[in-house]
């Protein structure tokens, strides 16, 4: 179980390097023609963004550079963003978990 717990871990840092490498770009102008990974790659910036937002909000927060409405309203975007990332991970391994299942 270790295993897999460091596999995941060298993985979530691998995409929070990459990403804090990387900025998101602009959106489209017409969302039509953006592909799918395009999107995905997009709102999984956009994630790392908030949470990274809402880190820095409670840091400032705790050594008293900011007020307490904006590390409220910080943390609850980033537990929003976090909660909706899970519900999209767990859809996609059911799904993953579905076709697998399917008869060859």
């Amino acid at each position: 179980m270790s295993d897999f717990s460091a596999i995941r871990s060298s993985y979530v840092q691998a995409a929070y390097s990459k990403a804090a490498e990387t900025k998101p770009k602009p959106a489209d102008a017409n969302p039509a023609t953006a592909d799918f990974s395009t999107m995905v790659s997009n709102a999984a910036a956009q994630a790392v963004e908030t949470v990274r937002t809402g880190d820095q909000m409670a840091i400032a927060g705790l050594n008293g550079q900011a007020g307490l409405q904006q590390v409220v309203e910080a943390t609850m975007a980033m537990e929003s963003t976090v909660q909706v990332s899970v519900a999209l991970r767990d859809k996609l391994v059911e799904a993953y978990q579905d076709i697998m299942r399917m008869p060859i």
